[in-house]
């Protein structure tokens, strides 16, 4: 429903969501399939307008829950985000990702928390799940309220808790994967969990906001590290002849010990991209050393620029040179089964090769058109046509129809994950 411009009293709503994004959206949906009457801001007409026809990236499972909500007057959506004054408890869950020079952007959640600020009323609970620096919950919440004559822990109740939504994944429901909740005070923590229970059976409460800040920024970081490990693996078992798929899938058995994460053409998104540069760039002023967190994200980085090179060496093996050669991209989201393309690898592969004089064109069933970092709009080839000399299987969908490709196709594997599709080489 829309609301109408009559205020009813503090506390119509029990919660209000700010942010409808990948996170936002799928908390609001929960929290309001737990019987909570739900507030949805955001300061976008065009992303309000987008849920309430619902044209929106969700699992089915949330496609359904937004259908019965967009029916409830107990689920509302506004751009103002005065509003949150009505709600009992405000949780943010807007973005923040790094600039060009990996350096945060608070850009999004400064206006978030200086609204949250500006609207909060005596008693109301404020939790933070965005990612961010330690300590951003005292500097953007608990220090300003307090400026403004309402104490933490008495007045107002302030909490970070950081968010566990993986988009396209349904097999982690919103209710059963385990929320950190860390408060400015005891009080503030124990105020935060009663909010949080209405849509999360399971609740692991920390000391303080500073430590559920680290907790989401090393949950990260160790997926990076991982992954830049995974990326280097494939190319030693590449060099020495191997399938570095079955060698992961072999070091798996082992029960303990051992994690498998797996190499592909990089890493998009808002997480892993993005939240390591939060605590690196924190840690600059204090000259704290960090070799491996900074030697992974650099690798991270880099990756997209190795598979160009690996299309260069390809193509080369084939008697192709890359300027002027035929390349065709499958898939350019950031992952599998989602239209998100923040950070997408596929984005700076795309630049890299036209960059290099290559004609490239895209296949993605879920993203009908994405705008390169220099400004460049490219259109979705569906069905594929033409013949490419290079086929680049960047991201396969489970809607991704590759029953097109002929069996000689040349096909470079950036997903290492790829059968009975042409002739497959691997990254």
């Amino acid at each position: 429903m829309t609301l109408d411009a009559h205020a009813p009293a503090s506390g119509a709503y029990d919660v209000a969501i700010v942010g409808l994004g990948y996170v936002g959206l799928p908390t609001a949906l929960a929290f309001h399939a737990a019987g909570a009457r739900v507030l949805g801001i955001d300061a976008s007409p065009e992303r309000l307008a987008r849920i309430r026809e619902r044209r929106v990236d969700l699992l089915a499972s949330d496609h359904a829950r937004l259908a019965t909500a967009l029916g409830d007057e107990a689920f509302s959506l506004v751009a103002d985000p005065s509003y949150a004054s009505w709600a009992r408890a405000v949780v943010i869950c807007v973005p923040t990702p790094v600039t060009a020079h990996l350096t945060p952007d608070l850009s999004a959640l400064d206006r978030a928390c200086a609204s949250a600020v500006l609207h909060a009323v005596p008693g109301q609970v404020v939790i933070l799940t965005s990612t961010s620096y330690v300590g951003c919950t005292e500097d953007l919440l608990a220090g300003p309220l307090r400026r403004r004559g309402l104490q933490a822990g008495r007045d107002v109740f302030v909490a970070f808790s950081p968010e566990r939504i993986d988009p396209g994944n349904d097999r982690y429901a919103h209710e059963v994967v385990p929320r950190v909740v860390g408060g400015a005070t005891p009080q503030c923590t124990a105020e935060a969990v009663k909010v949080l229970a209405h849509c999360t059976g399971n609740l692991h409460e920390v000391s303080s906001a500073g430590a559920a800040e680290m907790t989401k920024l090393f949950e990260n970081t160790f997926r990076a590290v991982n992954i830049a490990l995974a990326n280097e693996v494939a190319e030693i078992s590449r060099t020495l002849g191997l399938d570095v798929m079955e060698v992961i899938n072999a070091a798996a058995t082992k029960p303990y010990g051992f994690m498998p994460f797996f190499p592909g053409p990089g890493a998009g998104g808002h997480c892993i991209p993005c939240d390591p540069h939060y605590l690196l760039w924190q840690l600059r002023k204090t000259r704290l050393p960090t070799p491996v967190v900074s030697q992974a994200m650099a690798a991270i980085a880099e990756r997209p620029r190795r598979v160009v090179d690996r299309v260069r060496e390809v193509l080369s093996e084939a008697g192709v040179g890359l300027a002027g050669a035929r390349i065709l991209l499958l898939g350019v989201s950031y992952k599998p089964d989602v239209e998100d393309v923040r950070e997408s690898p596929a984005l700076e592969i795309i630049e890299g090769l036209l960059a290099a004089g290559a004609e490239v064109a895209y296949h993605d069933p879920l993203v009908p058109e994405i705008r390169l970092p220099e400004g460049r709009v490219l259109g979705s080839v569906d069905p594929p046509g033409g013949e490419a000399d290079l086929v680049v299987a960047h991201t396969t969908h489970r809607a991704l129809d590759l029953s097109w490709l002929p069996e000689d196709q040349l096909v470079l594997d950036a997903t290492y994950r790829l059968t009975g599709a042409g002739r497959r080489v691997p990254l």
